[in-house]
C-alpha cells in the first residue's frame, strides 16, 4: 500500500532524488546498502551486530546526505605545486541526532563530518496517539545560514521528524537534510505536507510498504531503539 499522491518508489528502485513538491526524497540504490539493510531487517540479527551495520550504512548514505555540503576555495602547496583546493565552509555544519535511537547513527554521520557541531534533541512518541513532544534540546538558539543534518532510524509516522524540524525551522534553519534508515510512505507523505515550502531532503535506504497499526513500518526492521540498545524497561 502507498499513502495517495505520493510517487511509486521500490526499495531497490532506480537511483537519484524523487520530486515530492518542496521535500527531496533520495532512496539510496547500492548494493552494499541492499546488503546491509537485509542484515538489519533480520530478526536473527544481535544487537551488537546491529550497532555496527547501522554505523556502516550510515555512512554510506551520509556519502549521498553530504553530496551539496557547502564549501569553499582555499589555496595550499603540495609537494610538487600550489594549487587550489575546497574546505568546508563556515559556520559548520550541524548535526543532531533524535535521542535515543539517533545516537546510533551519530559516529557513522561524523565520520565523513569530523569537523561537524553536534547537537541533540530528546523527542518521545504517545504510542497511542503517535504524536510527538521535545523532552530535551541541546543545540544553538540561532542557526541561520547552518546546515543541519537531522539523524532518525526510521521514518514512520513522520511526526517525530515533522516535530524536530519545525524546532530546527523555528531556530532559523533553512537548509535541513533528514537521515533515516527506512521510511514509510505515511511518513513521507506527513513531512511533504507538514513541511511544505521549507527545503528538506530525506535520504533513506529504502522506502517500505506501509504502516501496521501499531505504527511500525512493514516489512521494516523493528524498533530501532530496541535492537540497537536492547529493550531496557
Amino acid at each position: 500500500m502507498l499513502a495517495r499522491g505520493l510517487p511509486r518508489v521500490r526499495t531497490l528502485g532506480p537511483p537519484g532524488p524523487v520530486t515530492v513538491v518542496d521535500m527531496r526524497l533520495h532512496v539510496v540504490d547500492h548494493p552494499l546498502v541492499a546488503h546491509k539493510l537485509t542484515t538489519l531487517r533480520d530478526q536473527r540479527t544481535d544487537s551488537a551486530t546491529f550497532r555496527r551495520l547501522a554505523d556502516e550504512l550510515v555512512t554510506l548514505l551520509a556519502y549521498e546526505a553530504t553530496r551539496d555540503v557547502r564549501t569553499e576555495a582555499v589555496d595550499i602547496t603540495t609537494p610538487v605545486t600550489e594549487t587550489t583546493g575546497v574546505k568546508l565552509s563556515h559556520p559548520r555544519p550541524l548535526v543532531v541526532p533524535i535521542l535515543r535511537a539517533g545516537l546510533g547513527m551519530l559516529d557513522g554521520m561524523v565520520r565523513l563530518l569530523p569537523t561537524a557541531e553536534v547537537g541533540f534533541l530528546g523527542m518521545i512518541r504517545n504510542e497511542e496517539t503517535l504524536q510527538a513532544s521535545t523532552y530535551a534540546s541541546r543545540m544553538p538558539e540561532d542557526l541561520s545560514g547552518r546546515q543541519v543534518y537531522v539523524l532518525d532510524p526510521m521514518l514512520a509516522t513522520g511526526g517525530t521528524l515533522v516535530a524536530a524540524i519545525q524546532e530546527l525551522i523555528k531556530r532559523g534553519a533553512d537548509d535541513v537534510t533528514a537521515v533515516v534508515l527506512l521510511a514509510a510512505p505515511e511518513g513521507v507523505e506527513l513531512m511533504e505536507r507538514e513541511l511544505a515550502g521549507t527545503p528538506v531532503t530525506v535520504v533513506t535506504a529504502a522506502v517500505d510498504d506501509h504502516l501496521n497499526e501499531h505504527g511500525y513500518i512493514v516489512p521494516g526492521l523493528g524498533d530501532a531503539g530496541d535492537r540497537l540498545y536492547g529493550a531496557a524497561e
